[in-house]
């Protein structure tokens, strides 16, 4: 370390030595007058004490006892109490001491830690949210496709290994042939015999449910497959090993299911997409309420 850093090193130490020994002053100062506060002062109810006006809730000191009587086989004492009130006062003065520094503003972690925090209160405002029977229903006809289980899918594949037969270059070049040829009008069984390559577990030629063509093939290609017409032929699908080439013989429509079959997971998706919507509402009210100038031309 050059002695420049070392300099900044020892100069962050004793920064920060300092701004303990004042926390820890103040913490000290408190215990000894919050008792005497107490009596001098009227607290409102369901405040336990009030540190630079804000006040500290009963409900929140009483959690924290009950969390510390969970750890002890003894009864707590008076002083026990005591403790956990300084606590919460002490916590109190180092979050406004670190909003005073400008921590919220200019620490990233901080502001994602605080914006993470809003949004999931945002979120649990709609915990009780229970939509009625009618309310389910509208919703389930109109998101049918949403909960709907992906068609079935037969597919002919041809399949073309790299290594150690060839490099992943000439694979990939062996199979945009094999592409261009199905497209010239070669049948895709004829292309297969000529340029693909034996496939240890081939795909049954059969109609199967895209969970299982993923077990053959691996996702990549089953999402392609999937966002395919019939009688489509792919683009080459670069795979650990190698390179395939698809053609959706045929596929079946969405399934349907009755809403008595999936009705917890339209329950949970309503309550999700309230959720969302409730965090969209105070945005919204939020950019009204404040004052935001953006630029016109970003640069």
């Amino acid at each position: 370390m050059s002695a420049e850093d070392q300099g900044s090193a020892s100069a962050y130490r004793t920064n920060a030595l300092l701004v303990l020994g004042a926390v820890l002053g103040i913490s000290a100062a408190v215990a000894s007058t919050v008792s005497v506060r107490a009596r001098d002062a009227a607290l409102a109810d369901g405040v336990v004490a009030t540190v630079n006006g804000v006040p500290l809730r009963t409900a929140d000191y009483a959690r924290a006892v009950e969390a510390l009587a969970s750890d002890r086989r003894s009864p707590l004492t008076e002083a026990d109490r005591r403790h956990v009130l300084n606590r919460l006062i002490d916590e109190e003065l180092l979050v406004q001491y670190g909003v005073n520094l400008g921590l919220v503003r200019h620490d990233r972690r901080v502001r994602g830690d605080l914006v993470s925090a809003v949004l999931a209160a945002q979120v649990a405002s709609v915990d009780g949210y229970q939509p009625s029977a009618a309310e389910l229903r509208s919703f389930y006809a109109a998101h049918s496709d949403f909960f709907a289980l992906p068609g079935r899918l037969r597919l002919a594949v041809l399949w073309i290994r790299s290594a150690p037969a060839r490099s992943p270059e000439e694979a990939m070049q062996r199979a945009r042939d094999a592409v261009e040829a199905v497209r010239s009008g070669e049948s895709f069984e004829a292309v297969n015999l000529r340029l693909g390559d034996m496939q240890i577990a081939p795909l049954p030629d059969a109609f199967l449910p895209p969970a299982k063509v993923r077990e053959y093939l691996g996702p990549t290609v089953v999402q392609r497959a999937l966002a395919m017409e019939p009688g489509e032929v792919s683009d080459p699908i670069a795979s650990g090993a190698g390179v395939y080439v698809i053609r959706v013989v045929g596929r079946d429509k969405l399934r349907h299911r009755e809403l008595e079959e999936i009705e917890p997971q339209v329950r949970a998706e309503m309550k999700r997409r309230a959720g969302d919507d409730a965090v969209r509402a105070t945005l919204d009210r939020l950019r009204v309420e404040g004052n935001v100038v953006a630029a016109v031309e970003l640069p």
